[in-house]
């Protein structure tokens, strides 16, 4: 064996010729490995920029973004609520399956009931039976005749479904025959084409019947179970028990079964027999979000008004989680709609904030003035033009500043004339001295005077302005921003506010006649741009005079002790409606009122802006002096020197006595009075019986009686107005003071009426014999002439024989 034939781990042996030094040798226990070898590790390190190892990295990053990405969507809003919602429907799973089986139940028995009052005609035996109780013959018969109606028509046409079924069993039996007969005794092969089509089509249909014929049994008793669930349903509106758990707004949260479940448990008799029948409200307008709180419109069931739900106002509070003045039912357009509204939680304790016209800003009082918040969080504007205001309250609750704030508003229209008298020792209204026109404040009758005067002077104001907008083309009915605008006109607004009116209308000696001139003055002064602001802290009948209520436009009312301050304020009937600022707690409801008028809603509850003045603070001086910058802006006198004035006619007496007469023979003096009052008040007003009498014995009318009453003839106005019209004609026979012809005239109403008495009698008495003059009469004025006194008749003493 030579070395090539050697294995490598031979050990050599001292026959081979070598040393045993020499024959020691290392061996080391390893593995030569190849970089090609399948499953061997490289024997070095691969380079960071290869492809397998950015690739590697890639997966890596987008491994790690997809957990990150499905990290937070477990975590946001959304599938938390998801996983709360789903929680909490797998604690209640036992609860949601009894529920479920209540209602399979509930609703197979009112199916039950159902057929059983149709078959039996339970509802019409029922009306029948409430009437022969209520001893209404009438309407037991109608009852009973349309129970016997019904069924006549009820087998009438169960009698003509029969009818239909048997026609069609009769004409299609035959068919069916025929067509089997041929089918079993004849191949599909042998038959006409047009046949076998028809027999594949049929063979195609019930293969199609075959299969779907156990879904739809097996289908059926789910649908039934739903449609009998559905049926035996809570009649509660709403799904509140399936998502409410963790609602961020669940304290403000308000649906319609809240509402419903409130409603049930008022105690109101007829409500609670109707929940009690199984009864379901309906909602003309479900509950939605309105501004800071919500709203629903409801109809209630017969018997019960929402007059009686506004009387249970605190329990349907405490029923719905809220305080009394977060609630507010009120009476919609019919007795038997409710509109409710609802506040958020708290809402109504903060304030309105600053006024947004407290640093800059201008006012057209034709659009209205920034007044505060209403319930629902929205700015409203106080409408001014076309309208007067009636301010109360009691004292320290917002009165005064609220009127304050109008009156601001009103100062930043340039074209705005402004008067203010106070009844009282109060300083609310010094820093708008620059721009009034008119200011007196005190508790002297100077004040009083001063305050019934400028009533007078508004007065005459609105006369004139009346006469003014007639001479318009147009003949407009009232003041507009264009007419306004025309300085020559003199028909800019004017705005009078009085505080404290009550003073003045209980003055012992100026009040009474204060009271009538502000009464003509709201019910005919708003259309001819004068506006009437009165403010009060005494709301009584006493101290506003009724007239005033029913007329004034908008009526304010902060926190008052009583109902009859109440509606003093915001006119009769508001408490029993529900609309109460006797709700207000003092001082805790400062600045916030309920008023009526300021917007087409039926009441708003309003948190008035306020703007300081008081020791160390006044934001309203500053205000006024931007007002008086914008008046000098406009170069606007105020005051307008160069209105246009227009004389009144003369009123005729006579032809507005004949007009009122409206073509009637005989019409009654009260009767005449009361149609001249509503034809002119102003001149007429104030007229009594002997004002007429003494203004129609002017033109020689004397009333006569009829029937027992006094009465004026409309014969007598028409020849008083034709002798009136002849006199005022010119005559060609006048000279010298003279006229020519006949020496008088005899009356045509003479010739009508019966002697006097006292006509043709001989007179008595020393002077009447002495001197031959007639007999006196007590009535005041000229009498009509008699047949002695006509010049040229008997007994008249001019020098000719008789």
């Amino acid at each position: 064996m030579n070395d090539r034939e050697k294995p490598m781990n031979a050990i050599p042996t001292p026959d081979d010729g070598v040393s045993g030094a020499e024959l020691e040798r290392k061996v080391y226990d390893a593995e030569f490995v190849t970089d090609d070898a399948p499953g061997r590790a490289p024997n070095r390190l691969r380079p960071p920029w290869s492809p397998r190892t950015l690739g590697a990295r890639r997966w890596r990053h987008a491994f790690a973004s997809l957990v990150m990405a499905a990290v937070l969507l477990w975590r946001s809003g959304p599938m938390v609520r998801v996983r709360s919602v789903a929680a909490y429907r797998v604690r209640k799973i036992p609860q949601d399956v009894a529920r479920l089986v209540w209602f399979v139940l509930r609703g197979n028995w009112r199916w039950l009931v159902k057929f059983w009052t149709w078959a039996t005609y339970a509802d019409l035996r029922a009306d029948a039976r409430r009437a022969r109780l209520a001893g209404d013959a009438e309407a037991r018969r109608a009852a009973q005749e349309l129970i016997r109606s019904d069924s006549q028509a009820r087998w009438a046409k169960v009698g003509i479904c029969l009818h239909r079924i048997v026609v069609l069993v009769r004409v299609l039996a035959p068919v069916v025959i025929v067509l089997w007969a041929l089918d079993s005794w004849v191949p599909r092969g042998d038959m006409w084409p047009w046949l076998a089509s028809v027999y594949n089509g049929l063979d195609a249909v019930w293969t199609i019947v075959a299969a779907a014929g156990p879904a739809v049994i097996y289908t059926l008793p789910v649908l039934l179970l739903v449609a009998a669930a559905f049926e035996g349903r809570d009649k509660t509106p709403g799904v509140g028990w399936l998502v409410h758990p963790d609602r961020d707004d669940a304290d403000s949260w308000i649906d319609e079964r809240m509402i419903s479940k409130a409603l049930a448990h008022l105690g109101i008799s007829p409500l609670n027999q109707f929940f009690k029948d199984g009864g379901v409200l309906a909602y003309t307008v479900p509950a939605r979000k309105d501004g800071d709180g919500t709203y629903a419109q409801v109809r209630l069931p017969l018997g019960v008004t929402a007059d009686m739900v506004a009387s249970q106002r605190p329990k349907l509070a405490a029923n719905l989680g809220r305080a009394a003045l977060e609630t507010w039912p009120t009476k919609g357009d019919e007795d038997g709609i409710l509109d409710l509204w609802v506040a958020d939680k708290g809402t109504l304790n903060g304030g309105a904030g600053d006024w947004p016209l407290l640093h800059d800003g201008q006012v057209d009082l034709f659009k209205g003035v920034p007044f505060g918040l209403s319930q629902r969080g929205l700015v409203i504007n106080a409408p001014l033009i076309g309208a007067n205001w009636l301010i109360g309250g009691r004292p320290g609750q917002g009165k005064s500043a609220c009127l304050r704030t109008i009156l601001l508003g009103a100062a930043l229209d340039p074209t705005a004339e402004l008067w203010v008298y106070v009844m009282g020792e109060a300083p609310d209204f010094e820093p708008f001295a620059p721009r009034l026109m008119r200011y007196r404040m005190g508790m002297d009758d100077a004040v009083a005077e001063a305050a019934l005067q400028a009533l007078s002077d508004l007065l005459d104001e609105m006369e004139r302005r009346g006469r003014v907008l007639g001479q318009q083309p147009g003949r407009p009915p009232k003041v507009s921003r264009r007419l306004a605008d025309n300085r020559s006109l003199g028909l800019h607004p004017i705005v009078c506010a009085i505080d404290e009116c009550h003073e003045l209308f209980q003055h012992p000696k100026y009040g009474k006649q204060a009271a009538e001139m502000a009464i003509r003055l709201i019910k005919r002064g708003r259309k001819y741009g004068i506006v009437l602001l009165l403010a009060t802290q005494s709301p009584t009948k006493d101290s506003i005079p009724r007239e005033i209520t029913r007329n004034v436009s908008c009526g304010v009312a902060f926190s008052v002790a009583d109902q009859i301050a109440n509606d003093g304020l915001l006119g009769s009937g508001k408490y029993r409606a529900g609309i109460r600022a006797t709700d207000l707690r003092m001082n805790t409801d400062r600045g916030t009122c309920v008023a009526v008028g300021v917007t087409d809603a039926t009441f708003e509850l309003v948190r008035t802006f306020y703007i300081p003045f008081e020791d160390g603070i006044d934001d309203v001086s500053p205000v006024v002096t931007r007002a008086v910058a914008l008046v000098e802006e406009t170069g606007r006198a105020i005051e307008a020197p160069h209105r246009l004035e227009i004389e009144a006619a003369p009123v005729d007496h006579l032809a507005d006595i004949n007009l009122v007469m409206h073509g009637e023979r005989r019409v009654r003096t009260q009767v005449v009075l009361s149609r001249l009052a509503e034809h002119n008040p102003a001149e007429y007003e104030g007229w009594s019986p002997s004002d007429l009498t003494a203004t129609l014995a002017i033109d020689g009318v004397r009333p006569g009686k009829s029937h027992g009453v006094m009465v004026i003839r409309a014969e007598d106005i028409a020849d008083a107005l034709t002798r009136r019209d002849d006199s005022s004609l010119p005559d060609d026979g006048e000279r010298d003071g003279e006229t020519t012809g006949t020496r008088g005239v005899l009356p045509a109403y003479s010739l009508t009426r019966s002697p006097r008495p006292d006509v043709g009698k001989p007179r008595t008495g020393r002077a009447n014999a002495a001197h031959g003059k007639p007999a006196e009469t007590p009535e005041s004025g000229t009498r009509p002439p008699s047949l002695g006194d006509i010049p040229g008749s008997p007994g008249e003493s001019d020098g000719t024989p008789p």
